[in-house]
């Protein structure tokens, strides 16, 4: 019984702010892939996720990236990603290739067909993040959003790995 009161009293609950405040980014974080993921697989054929793969290789020098460093701008356990990479390979859209520095390394080229697909995608997916999560925000609250992002990822990603790519790097 003591372990519980000691466990109570250490417990930092959520005052109303902090619970209201929580509750809402639960809420997007909940339904945003859904609404991302409806408007790719009916205009594009795509989920959220293929898209995100594509387009990270589509800025990638070269269209091609190390299936290692493909999974970390994707956050992605290597198992999920080459799921993925095997499904958009049998549609044409992407195709692995031995890494020519490393022959124990694969890389994942995009195909011309996977460069027409992330650009006929792209349109429909912008305006479809301008439509949910831009467009109903001010200038002074998209600010306050990177801030709030940025100090979230401080604890969430902690060695930069996803943050990098916001910045030119990695």
């Amino acid at each position: 019984m003591e372990s519980e009161a000691t466990e109570t009293a250490e417990t930092r609950w959520l005052d109303q702010t902090e619970r209201d405040a929580w509750l809402r980014l639960v809420a997007v974080v909940e339904l945003l892939p859904g609404v991302l993921d409806a408007q790719l697989r009916g205009s594009a054929g795509l989920t959220h996720f293929e898209y995100f793969v594509l387009a990270m290789l589509s800025e990638a020098r070269e269209r091609t990236l190390r299936m290692t460093t493909l999974a970390q701008r994707t956050n992605a356990t290597l198992p999920r990603l080459s799921h993925v990479v095997r499904r958009l390979e049998d549609r044409g859209l992407v195709e692995r290739v031995p890494c020519p520095e490393d022959r124990r390394a694969t890389n994942a080229h995009l195909t011309d067909a996977g460069w027409d697909a992330v650009v006929d995608a792209a349109p429909g997916h912008v305006e479809t993040v301008r439509t949910h999560v831009l467009d109903p925000l001010t200038r002074e609250q998209l600010s306050q959003l990177r801030a709030i992002g940025d100090s979230l990822l401080a604890t969430l990603d902690p060695e930069g790995r996803m943050t990098a790519l916001f910045d030119g790097g990695a």
